[in-house]
């Protein structure tokens, strides 16, 4: 049976507890939003798999982050989406730190269909009219977050609560790997 997964990246815990009372507060204003009870996470890819790819892919993930190296991440970047999205998005130096590691990711699993995120960012809110979009921007004007980036997580779908769970973090060691380049003897 094939299942629903996301490979993202999570910011810490002090970060994650900060996005849930943000998303809180903005409920409060606004009422229930998509997004509302997602943990803080950026996206990497989705796609959707049967238990024997999904062992295989767990072990290419951990080839891949052990050549990984740990980057500090600034959020410092609110902004929005045309669909209605309200994320925070990182500074121009982490946006070139994570899109490296979001390449290798997506190259590492060239072989599967998967949904690629290009464009890291924190969604905060999903899907909100212009009104409410308005509101979010009135209530958090400002950003200033920093966090280690130094795994990514495997997350399952689950049909009953329809939220993400994280099953697999698959933590960065960076142990560069040689890579072999065919030369020519004459």
């Amino acid at each position: 049976m094939e299942k629903n997964y996301s490979i993202a990246i999570l910011p810490s815990e002090s970060i994650i507890s900060l996005i849930k009372s943000m998303k809180e507060k903005l409920a409060a204003e606004i009422g229930w939003f998509h997004s509302k009870n997602s943990v803080a996470h950026i996206t990497i890819c989705l796609f959707k798999v049967n238990n024997a790819s999904i062992i295989k892919i767990k072990n290419q993930l951990t080839q891949l982050c052990d050549s990984l190296e740990p980057a500090e991440i600034h959020l410092t970047e609110l902004d929005s989406f045309p669909n209605g999205a309200f994320f925070m998005a990182p500074d121009k130096i982490s946006k070139n730190k994570l899109l490296p590691i979001m390449k290798k990711v997506h190259h590492t699993l060239r072989g599967i269909n998967i949904e690629k995120s290009t464009n890291p960012h924190l969604s905060i809110a999903r899907r909100l009219s212009q009104q409410k979009l308005q509101k979010a921007v009135e209530l958090f004007p400002t950003v200033d977050l920093a966090f280690l980036c130094d795994s990514i997580v495997l997350r399952e779908f689950d049909e009953n609560t329809k939220q993400y769970f994280v099953t697999d973090t698959f933590k960065f060691h960076n142990n560069p790997k040689e890579e072999f380049i065919q030369g020519t003897l004459f």
